[in-house]
């Protein structure tokens, strides 16, 4: 049975470019992402690290770690970061997994049982399900999922969008229509009859009986 939402992260211990890593200790109490990649030194996988270090200052504003996982070694993790750091014209300041045995690409799905590494010759395309970004929240609980083909970009800003999404609607009977940005209108929770829904988030655009659009609760 594949990781599913809702599902509690496997847990881990692994070596990083920022030492040894105990996944949910590292998480702490806020989010985390984390983004896969099937090897080192991969074009496309290149411009997306290169992506999340211009986006990590909006990504510590919402308090989510970001971490990378790809299937070599510190050793050329630290290299590749170099090539990063220089294509994004900023610092690629966040951890990069070791995962050469596969332990965590398994844990979390992104391979069969029975992957392996050929010891010669390998190329991407050996781990191409290594492409999953993985939303956490602060209780260790998968809260979105999103899997890319290799000759797919991954679209950064929807990844912000979406977790923003997911903070907003975190713990609270409301959810987000399609293309929703922070700030716009959000769609009351069927939890709610439509009294207790006024009475909670106030007046309502009651576009259809299931469809009540009510104004973005503030956090506390």
């Amino acid at each position: 049975m594949g990781l599913r939402i809702n599902d509690t992260a496997p847990d881990f211990t692994a070596d990083s470019t920022d030492g040894e890593i105990r996944f949910h200790d590292w998480i702490g109490d806020g989010y985390a992402i984390i983004l896969s990649h099937p090897r080192d030194f991969t074009p496309v996988c290149t411009t997306e690290f290169g992506a999340v270090a211009q986006m990590l200052p909006e990504f510590r504003k919402r308090n989510t770690k970001v971490i990378g996982v790809s299937v070599d070694s510190v050793s050329d993790h630290h290299k590749w970061k170099d090539d990063i750091s220089g294509l994004a014209g900023a610092p690629a300041d966040f951890p990069m997994i070791e995962d050469t045995s596969l332990t965590v690409s398994k844990l979390y799905d992104m391979l069969p049982a029975d992957a392996y590494l050929p010891k010669e010759g390998r190329t991407p395309a050996d781990t191409a399900t290594v492409r999953t970004v993985y939303i956490i929240g602060p209780d260790k609980k998968v809260r979105l999922t999103m899997t890319y083909p290799m000759s797919v970009g991954r679209n950064y800003a929807e990844i912000l969008r979406a977790l923003d999404a997911v903070q907003a609607t975190d713990g609270v009977p409301i959810a987000t229509p399609a293309d929703w940005k922070p700030g716009e209108d959000v769609i009351a929770a069927l939890s709610l009859n439509d009294q207790q829904a006024e009475e909670r988030f106030g007046k309502m655009d009651k576009k259809l009986p299931y469809l009540r659009f009510v104004k973005q609760p503030q956090r506390a």
